[in-house]
């Protein structure tokens, strides 16, 4: 089996690390140390003015009126419905189980969303349409879908992902380790049962006894411990 990627185990390309250049020590970099004699850019420190420097007067960039802001935390999730997975399941494009629950690579794959954008949501318009219990993966999830899941017998995590984690689902790739949350507001919201957060223990615990369920209603052997398979969760719930 390949060793999983991690940060612990990079370290630079063999030729990419040189010594710093030794200046004014004599040589031919000595004495004004490439610099020239005098002058704005033989001065110590940067030298040079910032980006953007227009010799004192107002840059253009003040010049301009500036309105509105952009949200860097934002995030556009994908949406898909219950009736729309419904449908792709009773035409053979879509499959669940909890050894293979549906993720945003399944989704991607069936067309039954064109694009993972940021993650997965699952919403729950069309709940009525959904009949079969299914166990699925999104990033987010609303109320209203989270109970029409568990009440037909499915199971339901929501996982945390960031643009790489994201990146390696959509390739179906297992070989890099999965990013925990970092800020306070994802490791909060993916602590919380209510939202069915990977980081919740009795989250994991519901999905373990939906699947025993899930395994007698079909008369199948043992259901695996769901903590193992479902790569990125953690035994635990990281600290805040």
């Amino acid at each position: 089996m390949p060793k999983l990627i991690g940060v612990s185990g990079l370290k630079p390309a063999r030729g990419a690390v040189h010594k710093p250049k030794r200046l004014g020590r004599g040589g031919p970099r000595g004495g004004t140390s490439g610099r020239g004699h005098k002058g704005q850019k033989s001065r110590s420190g940067n030298g040079k003015p910032s980006a953007g420097f227009e010799g004192g007067q107002t840059p253009i960039t003040l010049r301009f009126p500036k309105r509105g802001f952009k949200n860097f935390t934002r995030k556009d999730y994908a949406p898909i419905n219950l009736d729309k997975i419904q449908h792709w399941i009773d035409t053979g494009r879509l499959n669940s189980s909890p050894e293979k629950p549906i993720t945003a690579y399944e989704l991607k794959q069936s067309n039954c969303v064109h694009g993972a954008q940021d993650g997965i949501k699952l919403l729950g318009s069309g709940l009525s349409a959904l009949r079969s219990p299914i166990f699925i993966k999104p990033s987010k999830a609303s109320k209203s879908a989270i109970r029409a899941i568990e009440q037909r017998g499915g199971g339901i995590v929501c996982q945390y992902y960031n643009a790489l984690a994201l990146r390696d689902c959509l390739k179906a790739r297992t070989d890099r380790k999965s990013a925990a949350p970092t800020r306070r507001e994802d490791i909060t919201w993916y602590s919380d049962f209510k939202h069915r957060g990977y980081l919740d223990l009795k989250t994991l615990e519901r999905w373990e006894n939906a699947a025993k369920k899930w395994q007698q209603m079909r008369g199948t052997g043992p259901v695996p411990n769901s903590r193992a398979p479902v790569p990125g969760i953690s035994a635990s719930p990281a600290p805040l």
